[in-house]
C-alpha cells in the first residue's frame, strides 16, 4: 500500500556517509520533532536527478528553511558511498542530507518503488517529494513515470 497524506512514516533505517564512514540512521529518530522536506530520486548521478532535482533543493534550501523546514533530505536506492560522493560533487553539504536507502527498504515500506530494470537499475524508489512533520506526511507529491514537475523544490515551496 502506498503511503498517503496523514500517514506516519514506517520505521526503517537509512545510511549516511560521515567522516567516520557509513552510519545508520533510524527513520523514527530522524523525523521526530521536526519538519523535513524529503525527496526521492531514482538514482544518484542520473540525468534529471543530477541536473534538476538535487540542484533545485540545494538552490532553494534557504527558501525552504525560511518557510519552516528544519531539514532537507534526499533519498535514493543507492549505497552510502555513492550518495556521499554525489552530495559532495553537487555541493549539498550543509544544505541537503543524503540518506542512502541501499536495499530499498524505505521505498518498499512507503509503497513507492519502481522497476528500472530496462535501464539496468533494478528496483528503485520513485521520484517524489514529501513534507514530513514529526514523522507524519503532510504533503506528498509523486511524479508520473518520466516526469519532473510536482516533486521539485519550487512545487514544495508553493505548498508551504
Amino acid at each position: 500500500m502506498t503511503i498517503a497524506k496523514g500517514d506516519r512514516l514506517p520505521s526503517t533505517t537509512f545510511t549516511t556517509m560521515t567522516e567516520n564512514g557509513p552510519e545508520q540512521v533510524a527513520s523514527d529518530e530522524y523525523f521526530a520533532g521536526r519538519t523535513v522536506a524529503l525527496f526521492s530520486v531514482p538514482g544518484a548521478f542520473t540525468p534529471t536527478c543530477s541536473a534538476k532535482h538535487l540542484p533545485g533543493f540545494i538552490d532553494k534550501a534557504d527558501a525552504l528553511k525560511g518557510k519552516g523546514v528544519d531539514e532537507i533530505a534526499c533519498t535514493a536506492v543507492n549505497d552510502a558511498f555513492v550518495m556521499g560522493a554525489w552530495g559532495k560533487s553537487a555541493g549539498a553539504d550543509g544544505k541537503v542530507t543524503m540518506l542512502a536507502d541501499g536495499n530499498g527498504a524505505f521505498a518498499q515500506a512507503v509503497g513507492l518503488t519502481m522497476d528500472g530494470s530496462k535501464f539496468g537499475l533494478g528496483q528503485r524508489g520513485q521520484r517524489f517529494s514529501m513534507l514530513v512533520k514529526d514523522g507524519v506526511v503532510e504533503e506528498l507529491n509523486v511524479e508520473a513515470p518520466g516526469d519532473f514537475k510536482v516533486s521539485s523544490a519550487d512545487f514544495l515551496i508553493e505548498q508551504l
